[in-house]
């Protein structure tokens, strides 16, 4: 039951930057994260629903154009730990980046984040 609430939670999260509006943004987000989450992302560290939010809607506004997020792997949970592969594509072929979050969850939400962006290069 705990891997099925925090695939919940993750799907949720990558729904906010597939929502039909900006709206919508936000009310997807407090269905997946704890109020006090913190991210640790391309940007650096910052804390809250809304500075999630405001990374959500940067993404959003891509300048090739509104793209698609999706999960592109299964949810590997070990304990209150999980990871998971993402893929975020633009319109037309434009830029594609690809990448793995690694996020804690409490009581069924994330509380933490991290973002991974990109793929490691080959070790050697």
């Amino acid at each position: 039951m705990h891997a099925d609430a925090a695939r919940s939670a993750i799907d949720t999260f990558v729904s906010a930057f597939n929502a039909s509006d900006d709206a919508y943004v936000t009310s997807l987000l407090s269905q997946a994260l704890t109020s006090d989450v913190v991210l640790w992302g391309p940007l650096g560290r910052s804390e809250g629903i809304e500075a999630v939010e405001r990374f959500v809607l940067d993404i959003r506004r891509h300048p090739a154009g509104p793209g698609t997020m999706v999960r592109c792997s299964g949810v590997d949970m070990p304990d209150e730990w999980a990871r998971y592969r993402w893929v975020f594509t633009t319109p037309g072929g434009g830029p594609r980046l690809a990448g793995t979050d690694v996020v804690h969850l409490r009581r069924g939400l994330i509380d933490q984040m991290i973002v991974f962006a990109g793929d490691l290069a080959p070790a050697g």
